[in-house]
């Protein structure tokens, strides 16, 4: 784990002032039924989207705090990555996007009885905010409502 002293003073400042939210009034739920009843469903932080779609855009306000749906259905080619950080190396992600979205792997884990079912669709935010209150406030319950419309039993989050 790199330490405080290998980064640049801005750098280091800069952590050494980040925003960390504490809640403490966040609930513990335990699982309800075993993961190979339960229907899984995924987000990511990885700034993942349809070709089609709107990127995710660079902001000096704190970050982009919208999400981008990705059905289950959508083939791994057409997804794209446009997160905005260049703190961390794309390449895993852009030779596999399976690195951080498992969208091949999970289908897999359902047909070994791993896995109940996968829910219709996953969601995808940038991580790498300054500001997390839109996603807090607004895109998060947005998108924990729609996952719990859909039934889902379980999240899958993976980070960039």
């Amino acid at each position: 784990m790199p330490k405080l002293s290998a980064l640049s003073e801005i750098q280091r400042k800069s952590m050494l002032m980040w925003p960390c939210i504490e809640h403490d009034d966040t609930p513990w739920t335990p699982m309800a039924k075993s993961l190979s009843e339960s229907k899984v469903g995924l987000v990511t932080t990885a700034g993942l989207h349809l070709r089609g779609d709107q990127p995710f855009r660079s902001s000096h306000d704190g970050g982009d705090t919208t999400y981008r749906t990705i059905p289950r259905s959508t083939s791994s080619a057409d997804i794209i990555q446009t997160h905005t950080s260049l703190g961390f190396d794309h390449t895993g992600i852009y030779r596999d996007i399976n690195v951080t979205l498992p969208i091949d792997r999970l289908p897999e884990l359902v047909e070994q009885g791993k896995i109940g079912s996968l829910s219709d669709n996953y969601y995808s935010f940038m991580g790498a905010l300054r500001d997390v209150s839109g996603i807090v406030e607004d895109s998060g319950p947005e998108v924990a409502r729609k996952l719990k419309d859909e039934g889902v039993d379980v999240v899958l989050l993976t980070p960039t």
